[in-house]
């Protein structure tokens, strides 16, 4: 069949076609081969086919599998190195920090190490009276082929018991160690300031607590403890060795160098990608957290096609580390197979020779190949125990980083406790922006004064700075310029756990904790309740019916479909007065009632203001200006700025932008 009769759409354009036929056919023929390429090219430009493709396909599948090659660019994980954390840390500084957290239960892991060395020393004993006992036998020395065996037999059973209880202490020590150390990060975090959450995403931090404790907390139970045991068990080998032969137990060594020089560029580069890995891993489940927690706005929006790409970009930079790591301990796997089937050969070859010169028998060759054996296991599975480690201090970088943040000075310093609590609130000059924003002004030179047992109405524009304002007044957040004080007494400087206790605050979104309807009322009250004061708060809140129309009354596990939005916000409510606040904070009290209980409310603030037992300061928020117009005196924020101030006539006269608001509702209405 000549060449420009070939039908060329079964030829695919491979390679290996290409090349047969450059083989095969002389240069006349490839001359008719390429004439009649160039017409199907001219033919059928739109699959962009020239002649030469197949050399370029070539080469570039050359280079594709140079890549792969140890060093190369493939091994590159640059490409995955997104989240960039602090200095490394050392195996060293790891092993110290775990040491001080299971230091109170040291004994337990004395325990272990003294059962660990037993059993490697007996372990370590067998293979030379296994080697003895055979060749006793095959000696006809029965007393000494029956006392190994009495040895032996010992050493198994005490070998058994030693491992068990190796276990069993370093099996206690990890959990001892797991809990003190997702304690001791729990208690951290819960002590950080509130921008520090703003910067760190839930799921990253709840990761950190599973997943990153628990591959720490295997540093004792399957790393150090091992590497010990393997270390003494390689040492008893090499001086086994080193007592039959120690020029024949000298390739052994070399052989183990060359293994631990090839472990140590591996494990360099498992520790990178062990973090690298838990990284990913903490991301990937901050976009799955996230996705289930707001899974009724994605299905509303359409959008589960793209929630769904956002997880599968964490998990493909996972699975991209994680084949490079998997191909990395696959090369470590085949340099130890070939090393050990080498040690194997040598040990053979030379003492072989060493028979056959005169200078050993054959029992001493037996006891030569097992412990060059022992020897080389030992040597791997240190490195392997190693590398495990390194892939735990990986691991632990973000953990130990977050565990040594300083807590907020608000928990670290003492403040002052004042004996009477007047609630004269001062905002002066007061400005802020967050810290994520530091070029975008959120309030900028407030200054106001609440009264005692005066109700202030902040209204306004969304954006304006209200909640921004509260966020202030409860420290949350530090003012960036100027100072709050509360009874003349600067608010850091007042002991902030000690004065919200004295503080009643209703957010705009009130969150319920998964507990009964008695404990979220009473959540966070420093004294015992009576059922009594629960019902009380409960009554003021406008909450007492629905609540004893539930099924199981005050006793009614909360659950997000349980309760509708106004439920829970009278709940809150309810949470904020049981407290009988010296300062009663509310963001949008009212914001999911409905007519009725609005105005319930409104009396229920009228009522603590009229309180003769106690003088009370009221601060909150109003969209509504039905609500805002009951308050003594009316702040309106404007840009972040205080734009007028007054009660709600005095506000309508000025006909500013309370007065356009007002007049915005009414026509609305």
């Amino acid at each position: 069949m000549a060449v420009s009769q070939l039908n060329f759409s079964h030829l695919n354009l491979q390679n290996k076609h290409i090349r047969c036929f450059r083989t095969i056919y002389s240069r006349p023929a490839k001359i008719k081969f390429q004439r009649s390429f160039t017409k199907f090219k001219l033919a059928s430009t739109h699959l962009h086919i020239s002649c030469s493709v197949p050399e370029d396909n070539l080469s570039s599948n050359v280079e594709r599998l140079i890549d792969f090659i140890p060093g190369r660019s493939w091994w590159n994980l640059d490409e995955a190195d997104t989240i960039k954390t602090g200095n490394s840390i050392t195996v060293w500084y790891v092993v110290n920090r775990i040491w001080r957290l299971v230091a109170d239960d040291k004994l337990v892991i004395y325990i272990g190490l003294c059962s660990l060395t037993f059993a490697a020393l007996s372990e370590i004993s067998i293979p030379s009276l296994l080697a003895a006992s055979i060749f006793a036998a095959q000696n006809g020395e029965a007393l000494v082929l029956y006392r190994n065996l009495k040895i032996l037999t010992f050493l198994c059973f005490a070998s058994g018991i030693c491992s068990g209880l190796r276990s069993g202490c370093f099996g206690i020590a990890n959990m001892v160690l797991l809990k003190r150390l997702r304690k001791a990060l729990y208690t951290n975090l819960l002590l950080q300031d509130i921008s520090f959450f703003d910067r760190e995403p839930v799921g990253n931090l709840t990761s950190r607590l599973g997943a990153d404790c628990q591959k720490l907390s295997h540093i004792i139970s399957n790393n150090l403890h091992l590497i010990v045991r393997n270390s003494l068990q390689g040492t008893g080998a090499l001086i086994n060795l080193l007592t039959l032969s120690w020029p024949l137990a000298l390739s052994a060594c070399f052989i183990c160098i060359i293994l631990c020089m090839i472990f140590l560029v591996y494990g360099r580069y498992h520790k990178k990608t062990a973090k690298l890995i838990q990284d990913s891993t903490a991301h990937a489940n901050e976009v799955s957290q996230e996705a289930l927690s707001l899974v009724r706005t994605i299905r509303v929006n359409g959008t589960e096609t793209k929630e769904h790409e956002r997880y599968k970009q964490w998990l493909d930079r996972l699975a991209f580390v994680s084949a490079r790591e998997s191909a990395a301990y696959g090369i470590w796997n085949f340099s130890f197979s070939t090393l050990y089937r080498l040690t194997q050969v040598v040990a053979i070859i030379l003492g072989g020779m060493s028979i056959l010169a005169g200078h050993a028998s054959a029992e001493q060759l037996t006891k030569y190949v097992l412990y060059c054996e022992w020897l080389i296991y030992a040597a791997w599975r240190l490195a392997d125990n190693f590398s495990s480690l390194l892939q735990c201090v990986g691991a632990s970088e973000k953990v130990f980083q977050l565990i040594d943040l300083l807590p907020s000075h608000q928990f670290s310093a003492k403040g002052v406790k004042l004996q009477k609590l007047s609630t004269e609130i001062e905002l002066i000059n007061v400005s802020f922006h967050y810290p994520s924003r530091p070029t975008m002004p959120t309030l900028e030179e407030v200054n106001i004064c609440i009264q005692p047992n005066e109700v202030l109405a902040i209204v306004g524009l969304s954006g304006s700075g209200k909640s921004t304002l509260v966020h202030l007044l409860l420290g949350l957040y530090e003012p960036t310029q100027g100072q709050i004080r509360i009874d003349g007494h600067p608010l850091q400087d007042l002991d902030i756990r000690w004065l919200r206790e004295n503080i009643g605050y209703v957010g705009q979104e009130p969150h319920l904790f998964r507990m009964d309807i008695k404990s979220n009322i009473g959540y966070g009250c420093s004294s015992y309740l009576k059922q009594e004061d629960v019902e009380w708060a409960a009554k003021q809140a406008y909450a007492h019916d629905f609540i004893c129309s539930l099924p199981d009354g005050y006793q009614t596990l909360v659950d997000d479909e349980l309760l509708s939005g106004g439920q829970k916000q009278r709940i809150a409510i309810a949470r904020a007065i049981v407290r009988d606040p010296v300062i009663l904070i509310l963001d949008e009290p009212t914001s999911a009632l409905d007519a009725e209980s609005e105005y319930y409310i409104q009396e229920l603030m009228m009522r603590l203001k009229n309180d003769m037992k106690s003088k009370r300061s009221i601060v909150f928020i109003a969209h509504r200006l039905s609500t805002a117009r009951a308050a003594d005196r009316i702040m309106v924020m404007d840009q972040g700025r205080v734009a007028e101030i007054g009660d709600h006539e005095t506000l309508l006269k000025q006909n500013g932008l309370y007065a356009r608001l007002h007049l915005l509702q009414n026509n609305g209405l």
